[in-house]
């Protein structure tokens, strides 16, 4: 005969299984460097490349929106800080940056250089990986950071070739330009989708928003680049440069459409986001785990998340680490997105 539980001991046995499996995981605890968040933009054009208006002109746009940090991304273009000095100060920085542009057959391969000390020429491969790779390793190869551009821009690649490049950090999540399919179509997954591809994969990746603006004169509409559609906050220990660089390598920043962080939480096994109140606008948080599985769901102005075990993978299955990141979705549908906060063993 096959041995039976009592009710009491059944319950007995669930109310004890949750905590035992809670203990097997704890947050990796980021090290903040300080306080202060910084708000920048890192892909943007000018008429040095493909866009309406002069990097003067572009400059002072982000200035005197609240910018503390921009980079001038012209394509295979390097805009030398120094000629624009006179629009920097204390509270608002220039990087030097350039959208290293090349392709590979029909896919556009786009990789942006950030804080680079001179021009980088564009590099070529006999694959599309390796054409990744190429120019990625041609950022690394003067100690700039490269972050991988719009992944569905004429549909060029996703995560199968994303898994195989190396010696990168940041992804575009989140691009302005209304031609770049943020959210996919069809079978092709969208930019956040591929995001937790790649680190459901065991890849140690964070996601970055930008404007990707080109169109600063005339219209401001849906199907034109205009400036002031995503964004980063970072939290850096001071507004310079490599400090920046630091922030955004380690994932010490948020990325925005919209929604405001007034501060980010980690503990052991507890992560707190506190939001920036804005007027009468609400907010939804998604928690997101490992194979972009929602975790929990708040409406909480301070969304709490406490560790339950469901953000390891299986012993023995996939990598040894798993992850918790959110997603805030205000009233009127604009998003924020923090980076993962990775979760391992004890």
């Amino acid at each position: 005969m096959r041995a039976s539980c009592s009710p009491f001991v059944v319950f007995l046995l669930a109310a004890t299984a949750a905590p035992l499996v809670a203990q097997e995981a704890q947050f990796v605890v980021p090290e903040w460097p300080g306080e202060r968040w910084y708000l920048g933009n890192t892909h943007t054009h000018t008429t040095e490349s493909d866009g309406d208006t002069p990097p003067a002109e572009v400059t002072q746009w982000y200035r005197d929106h609240g910018y503390n940090f921009l980079v001038l991304s012209d394509h295979n273009t390097l805009t030398d800080p120094a000629t624009l000095a006179h629009l920097t100060d204390t509270a608002f920085i220039l990087i030097p940056g350039e959208e290293v542009t090349t392709s590979f057959e029909s896919a556009s391969v786009h990789v942006n250089g950030l804080n680079l000390p001179r021009y980088v020429e564009p590099r070529n491969g006999s694959t599309l990986v390796e054409t990744i790779q190429n120019n990625v390793d041609a950022v690394r190869e003067v100690e700039g950071v490269p972050h991988i551009n719009h992944p569905n821009f004429r549909w060029s690649f996703g995560a199968e070739e994303l898994r195989q490049v190396e010696r990168y950090r940041l992804l575009e999540i989140y691009n302005g330009h209304p031609l770049v399919h943020n959210h996919g179509g069809g079978d092709v997954p969208g930019l956040e989708e591929i995001w937790d591809m790649l680190l459901t994969g065991g890849k140690i990746v964070y996601g970055i928003a930008v404007d990707d603006a080109h169109h600063f004169q005339g219209e401001f509409a849906r199907d034109r680049a205009n400036p002031g559609r995503g964004w980063v906050r970072v939290r850096a220990a001071s507004l310079e440069p490599n400090a920046v660089m630091d922030a955004l390598e380690n994932g010490w920043f948020y990325a925005s459409t919209g929604p405001e962080i007034a501060d980010i939480r980690v503990t052991d096994t507890r992560l707190e986001i506190e939001l920036a109140f804005r007027g009468s606008f609400r907010h939804t948080t998604t928690f997101i785990g490992p194979g972009g599985e929602v975790l929990a769901t708040t409406g909480d102005d301070v969304a709490v998340y406490e560790l339950t075990g469901r953000e390891l993978p299986p012993n023995g299955a996939g990598p040894d680490f798993g992850y918790v990141r959110a997603r805030i979705v205000d009233s009127m549908g604009y998003a924020a997105w923090t980076q993962p906060i990775f979760v391992e063993r004890r």
